[in-house]
């Protein structure tokens, strides 16, 4: 399957919890990350189209509120090779300048880029 990225995906070296913002119920993990999107490992699939917003935990390195909140949708959603766990695939639909800033500086606090160049 050709890799259909258009910007380098950076993995986290720290756990990010992801929750759902309206029902407070986490999802997953956040374990890669770009400002268009996001890949999660959680013990519950999640359909793909389903509209979603996330909401990140934060910390005082990243930004002065505890949260970050954006509206998704899931893309795809996958067995992990852990068994219990799925990898989703979530699609960022918009992020204000000032959070854009934030996540960007999450990405640089806890990611690095994969050596791979994006296509």
């Amino acid at each position: 399957m050709q890799n259909r990225r258009k910007t380098d995906r950076h993995y986290l070296l720290d756990f990010v919890r992801v929750y759902d913002a309206a029902t407070h119920q986490k999802i997953g993990n956040l374990v890669d990350i770009t400002l268009g999107g996001a890949r999660i490992v959680g013990q519950e699939p999640i359909p793909e189209g389903q509209a979603i917003r996330l909401r990140l935990e934060l910390t005082s390195e990243v930004a002065e509120k505890p949260f970050l909140e954006f509206p998704t949708r899931s893309k795809w959603c996958l067995p992990d090779l852990k068994p219990n766990l799925y990898n989703i695939g979530f699609e960022i639909l918009d992020l204000s300048a000032e959070d854009s800033l934030i996540l960007q500086k999450l990405i640089n606090t806890f990611g690095f880029q994969e050596n791979e160049p994006a296509s």
